[in-house]
């Protein structure tokens, strides 16, 4: 599998030094979407995506072809939508369908082609979502701002910057078959020289690539796809590709980046009554049930609904009440030498401890005045469990585990089968509306490229791939469309399938299975890194010390502390909590790193970030100085202050400091004289008639 990953890097690196595709010139916030759409996509322009037919490139090819703009529908009345149509004599289309946010200098597409011809289409190849050049004002280097994909490290999701060199392409792909496995599909190209960037976003749940090649001191080529397309359709038959998002920035590279949060929020992410969803603190029901059980393989009804009252009783309930793995047939069998992971495709209730289903749990969860999140991972099926047995024409096999290994007993559902698809809509909507299921959270435990790549036929190379995407999500939408308030939370294997799309439909409320509970400097990390391109993540906390709990803080929070002994006071609980929603909302503002971009992962460095609020000029500074950190002082730089206004912080000491906006900015002495400790910093800008600084 490395061998194939490693092949089809080669090749894409072989594109980046063929024909480019059109020049994009970038004016940052000057920038005319509306105009952009209209010039790139326009009747006798070459656009910004490219592929090849029969060995033909469509440069030459759709300039042949009748060209068509029909208007489309858009939900959010921000955006400006249209289908662009080529059409070839015989009836074979390639359709691009073109979103625009003019305000928030915004620009998505996605390429399908469809063939209504009434014989086969030829050979479509080495197509790019998006293939073109990002021509700057100002002739200056180039920096390319990333972050690390999900290893299951300390260093998930770790910025880092590369400055681009003239000729050298630069390439990335994930790893087995989800999207954020070992590389993440957002970048931020900053031209310094010019003041002004594209963040470039990716939508593909399965094998991106993307490279960047600098052509000279002003232009940057960008190019996007499906790794190994090479295929043909039927008489009718139709594709998509993956998504291209564009985000063009003036200023700062921050700017850009907390433009990127807003829209994400705004604009993009999953609205519940036409409101982002901010209320997504979590916690389950004693997480980890004792050896031999694993997750919650040992719960019952009885146990769930007595938590959920333990939880009242302490004044600790969450906004969502979390059952993870575990509660399905044979996960508890550990007699037999069954677990949760070993019996995936049962998907029923077991009855000897849910007797009644999930009902008296999920009753008992909105009593408490909470929603109820229960987990599947219908993807993965495990031999001889109910799905792999009664239907066994839906699953894929696989050879590529060595014999003995644990994966080679594991199926792949086929979720490009239609059959299939509609039979899992049906199947597990009425599952979740019988049993009062609010929010769904969705696991994916499996490589699924290598089932991909094995189960394809002969001359349709990826075509398993772009089926079981395209139905994901198909499936994702019936069940949003199905249960308007419902959210879906995206883990696999914890972080693994982050990108343009699944952002749309879902939040990542488990970003890694980085689960070391002992080493809180890990997700610290996370929340680094991550913060620079999504708004909303997060993780858990089973420890409840200040440091422990503080380096969990995000957008969200699962908080997974045992309540039922002594090890924990509810007293800290109930502070640590309050704390968090006395803060909460600040994580859905403007994000500004303060330690730089260098290795933040060892144990002997400070970090610390800052959550701003434009609306009134608020924020939050969290810092941690590690076990290991010689130094009881560090200074930062806070960012996005007035420098004429007047602040008052609260949490460096006792009582209120005030300080200048041009102070802050100038440098912020942190002190901690302990290590493995932390500091929670608030600060208001102090409004004209409001007391000043005395000089």
């Amino acid at each position: 599998m490395k061998k194939a990953a490693l092949t089809l890097l080669l090749a894409l690196l072989g594109l980046m030094t063929a024909a480019a595709g059109p020049v994009c010139t970038v004016r940052g916030d000057d920038t005319d979407i509306e105009a952009w759409v209209d010039t790139h996509f326009g009747r006798r322009a070459v656009p910004p995506f490219s592929f090849k037919l029969d060995g033909v490139p469509s440069a030459k090819l759709l300039k042949r072809w009748t060209w068509s703009r029909e208007p489309m529908n858009a939900s959010d009345p921000a955006c400006r939508a249209a289908r662009f149509v080529w059409r070839r004599r015989d009836g074979f289309e390639v359709r691009c369908e073109v979103k625009a946010w003019p305000e928030q200098k915004v620009v998505e597409w996605v390429v399908r082609f469809h063939n209504g011809a009434d014989v086969e289409s030829g050979q479509l190849t080495d197509v790019l979502a998006a293939d073109l050049s990002l021509r700057f004002p100002a002739k200056g280097p180039f920096q390319l701002h990333y972050a690390e994909g999900n290893k299951i490290s300390r260093a998930d999701y770790a910025p880092r910057t590369k400055e681009l060199q003239t000729g050298e392409a630069v390439a990335f792909m994930p790893a087995g078959g989800r999207s954020s496995a070992e590389a993440f599909p957002f970048y931020n190209l900053e031209s310094s020289a010019s003041g002004q960037g594209a963040i470039v976003a990716v939508g593909w749940t399965g094998t991106w690539t993307a490279a960047f090649c600098k052509e000279d001191d002003r232009q940057v080529t960008f190019r996007t796809g499906m790794a190994g397309t090479d295929l043909f359709l039927h008489p009718g038959e139709e594709i998509r590709t993956p998504s291209a998002a564009f985000l063009l920035w003036s200023g700062a590279r921050m700017d850009g980046h907390n433009r990127l949060r807003r829209f994400l929020l705004e604009h993009h992410g999953r609205k519940v009554n036409g409101q982002p969803v901010r209320n997504l603190l979590s916690s389950g029901f004693n997480y980890r049930d004792p050896q031999p059980y694993g997750e919650y393989s040992a719960i019952t009804a009885r146990w769930a609904v007595a938590m959920v009252e333990r939880y009242r009783q302490f004044s600790l309930q969450p906004d969502i009440f979390w059952m993870d793995a575990g509660w399905h047939e044979g996960a508890a069998d550990w007699q037999e030498g069954r677990s949760w992971a070993t019996t995936t495709g049962n998907w029923a209730v077991d009855r000897r401890r849910f007797p009644d289903g999930m009902k008296p749990v999920s009753d008992a969860v909105h009593r408490a005045g909470a929603k109820f999140m229960l987990w599947f991972e219908p993807e993965r099926v495990v031999k001889g469990t109910a799905w792999a047995v009664e239907h066994p024409q839906w699953m894929l096999s696989c050879k590529a585990w060595p014999e003995g290994a644990e994966q080679a007993t594991w199926l792949l559902l086929d979720l490009g089968n239609e059959e299939a698809l509609q039979w899992l809509c049906k199947t597990y909507g009425d599952f979740i509306e019988e049993n009062g299921i609010d929010y769904y959270r969705q696991d994916c435990n499996v490589e699924p490229a290598p089932y991909w790549a094995e189960n394809d036929v002969p001359g349709r190379r990826g075509m398993k791939e772009i089926r079981h995407v395209e139905n994901l999500y198909r499936f994702w939408d019936y069940l949003l469309d199905r249960f308007p308030e419902m959210v879906i939370d995206n883990c696999a294997s914890g972080g693994k399938r982050l990108d343009w799309e699944t952002t749309a439909r879902s939040v990542p409320l488990w970003r890694s299975d980085y689960y070391h509970y002992d080493d809180p400097d890990g997700y610290q990390c996370h929340t680094y890194g991550l913060n620079f391109f999504l708004p909303v993540h997060g993780t858990g906390i089973l420890l409840a010390d200040d440091y422990s709990f503080r380096s969990s803080l995000s957008s969200t929070l699962i908080y997974n502390w045992k309540i039922t002994g002594w090890e924990n006071s509810f007293t800290q609980m109930q502070r640590l909590l309050q704390e968090y929603r006395d803060i909460r909302d600040y994580f859905f503002e403007d994000y500004y790193p303060l330690s730089g971009t260098g290795d933040l992962t060892g144990h002997d460095v400070w970090i610390a970030w800052q959550m701003h609020r434009p609306s009134d000029g608020s924020g939050v500074v969290t810092a941690f100085r590690r076990e290991l950190a010689p130094e009881a002082a560090y200074t930062v730089s806070l960012q996005a202050l007035d420098p004429a206004a007047d602040y008052v912080l609260t949490g460096l000491g006792d009582g209120e400091t005030a300080l200048s906006g041009a102070a802050l900015r100038e440098g912020l002495t942190l002190r901690l004289e302990q290590p493995r400790s932390s500091l929670l910093v608030r600060y208001k800008k102090l409004e004209n008639n409001e007391k000043t600084i005395p000089e």
